[in-house]
């Protein structure tokens, strides 16, 4: 099923599609909503629902984050898209073979997982994903590990998310990140199981069965 979005003139298809997005259209807030798109705009002209407008056409565009913000700021009901029962992984690391190994053994676990390949891609997702765990690398290119770490940790939005270093590097390092917040650390190469347990408690759900062959090492 498809909307006609009013502000970009648009089809669109039904926002159900867009759980993923990390940005809405004022025609997909105003369906969330169940209010006209014309009053989405007077939120975003009385600056009470923060947006930005795309260079050259001038349509508005709304972050995930800040639309739930929103919500919240005035006592709106969070749309059934955005109540997530499934508990949430954000994987960090440039390793994408490694990255997608984690990935997958999580997801068996009952996560719901994305990855990020560098600390920059980290800071975007744990905004629009909003993970309950995070498996952290420390050796990246650019934004180190120790610094996403720091970051998360002085952010008062960011700093509630679970941490678990995931590194080969020795382990003064390791109890480095300890100290500076994180709250479980795992040695490279691992067991599956253990990451699975780890990534459990600190989410607070319980753990699946893990399937015959596949608590090995990684």
């Amino acid at each position: 099923m498809y909307i006609l979005c009013h502000e970009c003139r648009q089809i669109l298809p039904e926002v159900d599609q867009y759980v993923a997005k990390t940005v809405l259209t004022t025609g997909e807030i105003a369906q969330y909503c169940k209010v006209n798109f014309r009053t989405v705009i007077r939120w975003i002209k009385r600056g009470h629902l923060k947006a930005y407008q795309l260079p050259g056409r001038g349509d508005n565009r709304v972050e995930v984050s800040d639309f739930l913000r929103f919500l919240e700021q005035y006592n709106m009901p969070v749309p059934e898209d955005f109540v997530h029962t499934a508990p949430r992984a954000l994987i960090v690391d440039d390793d994408q073979a490694m990255a997608r190994s984690i990935q997958r053994v999580l997801r068996r676990a009952g996560f719901e997982t994305q990855i990020a390949l560098d600390g920059f891609s980290a800071g975007a997702l744990m905004e629009s994903f909003a993970p309950d765990v995070m498996t952290l690398d420390l050796r990246m290119p650019g934004l180190g590990g120790l610094d996403v770490l720091s970051f998360v940790r002085s952010h008062p939005r960011l700093r509630a998310i679970k941490i678990i270093v995931v590194s080969g590097l020795p382990r003064a390092r390791l109890d480095e990140a300890l100290a500076k917040g994180a709250d479980e650390v795992l040695e490279k190469p691992f067991e599956n199981a253990v990451l699975v347990a780890k990534a459990t408690r600190l989410a607070g759900v319980e753990a699946r069965p893990m399937e015959a062959g596949k608590s090995g090492e990684i």
